[in-house]
């Protein structure tokens, strides 16, 4: 049975990214997209964060990942986008307020963000994906004890121009996690950050989705990859095959109907122990400039049913009546129901829907 689900405007605002954590550490959930934080459990509530610049029909937002950067206890976010370089700002804690804007690095256009235990140190790492600029891994610098110390180490895995798209998963089974970019994907070393990538040019993907996944879709203990078109139509799945060690890629058609699969997750949403593909149309993507820009925008989750993938619809319409989910969008259990809700911003307005059951 599909999902029933339970559709809420939380702000008419236009920024495209949000992210979900604790802000005021009193053991709720917590909506941060913008200039402003979303207090849980009925997310009502609206805090100020700081000013952000808009650029024309954008804002200077594209994501607010959350990370203690300075050890203090309380969950600071990491922002950066096309138009900024990458930075964090400092939750003021009790006192509220602005949070101050600290530089990381000027790293190039950030499409979007990702993030990965690289190094496999337990602390998350920060890799923007910069089209034209080289990929970069950002690590937190800490002290003995894991608290951080307010500042970033940069090592660059590739030196070359990334393109669009990026992800972060175990590409070969290795239980290494690779780096999958537009043009082929980056295998990992035996040290990550002082190591030799490796690379393989194994596809063209063009304005791929950030991110791009690495998951076992036909379940026969070989990963592969799903990928969503950014800019324009399509969402497949790539069947990894070894052949006598050979690795070739076969393409399969999950939706080649719908426009701009530019941001996705790869979660449990209906609860039967398997994962499904939450994903969706970025409205505006390029405003009004991509094919299919002008279509019926929509939510989605996709289903492997053994054989191929089942769309079931989240929302779906016209603008104004569904929504589409921006650049970076987040599943949460925000209420406590052991469901995962979706948390859907983007420049038709923040939406949180409710996940009811099935």
């Amino acid at each position: 049975m599909p999902v029933k689900w339970t559709k809420r405007l939380i702000a008419d605002e236009r920024y495209e990214a949000a992210d979900v954590f604790d802000v005021n550490r009193n053991g709720r959930l917590d909506i941060v997209s913008g200039a402003y934080w979303y207090e849980g459990p009925d997310f009502r509530k609206r805090h100020w964060i700081g000013e952000v610049r808009p650029e024309g029909e954008y804002y200077d937002s594209f994501s607010a990942i959350p990370m203690d950067v300075d050890g203090d206890g309380w969950t600071d976010i990491i922002v950066g986008s096309w138009w900024g370089p990458l930075r964090w700002r400092k939750n003021p804690g009790a006192a509220e307020g602005e949070w101050a804007e600290r530089l990381i690095a000027e790293c190039g256009n950030i499409e979007a963000i990702v993030t990965g235990d690289v190094d496999g140190d337990g602390q998350m790492e920060i890799i923007p994906n910069t089209p034209g600029a080289p990929l970069v891994v950002y690590k937190l610098v800490t002290d003995a004890e894991g608290r951080g110390q307010g500042r970033f180490e940069a090592h660059t895995i590739w030196p070359n121009a990334q393109g669009h798209g990026l992800g972060y998963g175990d590409v070969n089974g290795d239980g290494r996690g690779d780096f999958i970019l537009a043009g082929g994907w980056l295998e990992c070393p035996a040290d990550p950050l002082t190591g030799e990538w490796v690379w393989h040019p194994d596809w063209q993907f063009g304005a791929a989705s950030v991110p791009i996944l690495a998951v076992d879709v036909n379940r026969d203990g070989l990963p592969d990859i799903i990928v969503g078109n950014g800019h324009g139509y399509g969402l497949d799945w790539w069947e990894q095959v070894l052949d006598g060690g050979a690795r070739s890629w076969k393409r399969h058609p999950i939706d080649p109907y719908c426009s701009q699969y530019h941001a996705m997750e790869w979660v449990d949403i209906d609860g039967d122990g398997e994962c499904e593909l939450v994903t969706g149309s970025r409205y505006r993507a390029h405003c009004g400039n991509d094919p299919g820009e002008w279509d019926d925008i929509g939510c989605y989750y996709f289903k492997w049913n053994g054989e191929s993938f089942s769309k079931q619809v989240i929302d779906h319409g016209e603008v104004r009546a569904a929504t589409g989910i921006g650049i970076r969008f987040q599943v949460a259990d925000l209420r406590g129901t052991g469901r995962l809700d979706l948390v859907a911003p983007g420049k038709d307005g923040l939406y949180v829907f409710f996940n009811e059951g099935t």
